[in-house]
């Protein structure tokens, strides 16, 4: 729902404001909170808050604070799940950062769970100790972005808009200073100035067939950000989760890594557990393997299951209460049936390159979160380090944003010339053919550049995606036509930088290059009319 400054802005069409945060999952409201300490924020949600990526999260935030563990060993455990790419300067902050970040969320109102007064800490896969906090058993973004939405709604300094969606950010000379955004309940433009702009619009996993988060993730921001020339690092990294129930196509129920982390077997269509013997830590292993390892059990044997039948029933109804509820809904009963799973898309671990402060290449641009890429995530995600990130980056990012807005109050857009009449084209009749292009693109991304990938099928796959843009500029253009050409847009971008990287790395899997190459230990980078190009 609209609030009164949000209406009048609506009927003004233009507004300004210091610092515009896009995306309402945790990195948004926290960066959000962050900047509104000492600017006035809009946080523009192009979907209600609590149907965000970050609400969907299962498993938790991983955080080093037992006296068994340390910020060492937490380092430790993501440079290795990470396969050489990622950035040491990043996780060392990540990882000392972490147990700051839960006390910043418990301040804030997020109740964890806790055993005899003390937090409860879960293991998940990669992590050499106990480190994993959760809340409501499996429902921890649920509890996080629930406390931040909270307080986001009472801040005096933020006012939130969730509905307008935005369709490009205003450049000029290096300079990002404010958005064009449509809002399709009303028919509605707005141009909105910004001292500072930061992106936290998610990642890209509805571009396949199978994914865990919701519709809104399409990879929008990181096309709006490859639009204004801002770099793109990484993308060719797509995490797909191990294990989420392979009933049906669209959203997949995820079962959290936290299940195999309380002891959960996985077996194949005999009843046998098989990673024992392809990993030392079995269904602990690194979400890569294990996600890859299912995908050909699956192939060999007709099927893969989740067990939990070893494990203590009351036990089980306790810690995955959500869980236990989700399987039901679908007539499994979670404790004592063989649940059936596939690996689903889950993560972009490459998007918008920032540097240690959330800043891009573009001044006045941040990104935070999902859609951005700090360096943290290497070529392989550690499980719970998302969240983290979200919290950790995105704090940041709302501190430099405010930062810039305090040290030059100029930058408010007013250099940037208006657009006049750009938008009257989302306010004619949208195709009936646009869905059915967007099914075809999911097609094409699942069986080409999914969880194995090889140049004939990349090149096949770029080749389609060329076709469908070139139909799509043939179109009479809709807000429907221009979502899909951003959609277009960000798989491009996977699809490319898979076929520029040669070898097999992390969640990046070629099957023409099934090894993974010293030579191809350094990151791609994509930027606007330019060629690839890759940094150490």
């Amino acid at each position: 729902m609209y609030n009164e400054f949000a209406m009048r802005s609506l009927r003004d069409l233009t507004l300004k404001t210091e610092v515009l945060v896009i995306g309402g999952g945790a990195a948004g409201l926290v960066a959000a909170l962050t900047a509104a300490k000492r600017s006035k924020v809009l946080l523009l949600a192009k979907s209600p808050v609590t149907e965000s990526s970050s609400a969907w999260a299962q498993g938790g935030i991983a955080a080093a604070i037992s006296s068994e563990d340390s910020p060492a060993q937490h380092f430790a455990d993501t440079i290795k799940a990470g396969r050489g790419l990622c950035d040491e300067r990043a996780v060392e902050l990540l990882v000392n950062e972490a147990p700051r970040a839960i006390n910043l969320l418990i301040e804030w109102g997020t109740e964890f769970d806790r055993t005899d007064g003390r937090l409860s800490l879960g293991r998940e896969g990669g992590h050499s100790q106990r480190r994993i906090v959760h809340a409501r058993g499996s429902a921890t973004g649920a509890a996080v972005v629930e406390a931040l939405f909270t307080r986001v709604k009472n801040h005096s300094n933020i006012q939130l808009v969730e509905g307008p969606e935005v369709i490009r950010l205003l450049t000029q000379d290096n300079l990002c200073a404010g958005v064009l955004a449509f809002d399709s309940e009303h028919e509605q433009s707005l141009w909105i100035r910004a001292g500072a702009v930061i992106l936290a619009t998610g990642g890209a996993s509805d571009l396949y067939l199978r994914r865990t988060n919701p519709v809104t993730s399409s990879g929008s921001g990181i096309a709006l950000a490859y639009d204004a020339d801002a770099e793109i690092q990484d993308i060719e990294l797509i995490q797909f989760h191990p294990t989420a129930l392979s009933d049906a196509h669209g959203s997949a129920q995820l079962i959290s890594e936290a299940v195999r982390g309380e002891g959960a077997y996985l077996l194949d269509a005999h009843n046998q557990r098989f990673m024992p013997e392809i990993h030392e830590l079995a269904e602990l292993a690194p979400r890569d393997i294990v996600a890859r390892a299912i995908h050909k059990q699956i192939e060999t044997t007709g099927g893969v299951y989740l067990s939990l039948r070893h494990l203590d029933s009351e036990r089980v109804q306790t810690r995955f209460p959500s869980l236990v509820e989700a399987c039901r809904e679908r007539g499994f009963d979670f404790a004592h049936d063989l649940i059936p799973i596939a690996p689903a898309a889950h993560y972009t671990i490459g998007g918008v390159r920032t540097d240690l402060r959330g800043a891009t290449n573009i001044d006045g641009l941040f990104a935070c979160g999902e859609v951005a890429c700090t360096g943290v995530h290497g070529a392989n995600r550690l499980a719970s380090n998302s969240l983290l990130e979200c919290v950790v980056f995105g704090e940041r990012a709302g501190h430099e944003a405010s930062k810039l807005v305090a040290l030059h109050t100029s930058l408010n857009g007013s250099g940037i010339k208006d657009v006049d009449n750009s938008l009257d084209f989302v306010l004619q009749v949208s195709q009936p053919e646009i869905l059915e292009m967007q099914d075809q693109l999911k097609q094409i991304m699942t069986n080409e550049v999914g969880l194995f990938r090889s140049q004939a099928g990349l090149i096949s796959a770029l080749t389609k995606i060329a076709a469908m843009r070139e139909s799509l500029n043939r179109a009479t253009q809709s807000i429907k036509s221009l979502r899909l050409k951003q959609r277009l847009q960000t798989a491009e971008l996977i699809a490319r930088a898979a076929l520029e990287r040669e070898e097999t790395r992390g969640t990046h899997a070629r099957v023409d290059f099934p090894k993974e190459d010293p030579k191809w230990q350094r990151h791609i980078l994509l930027r606007q009319e330019r060629e690839l190009c890759s940094t150490r």
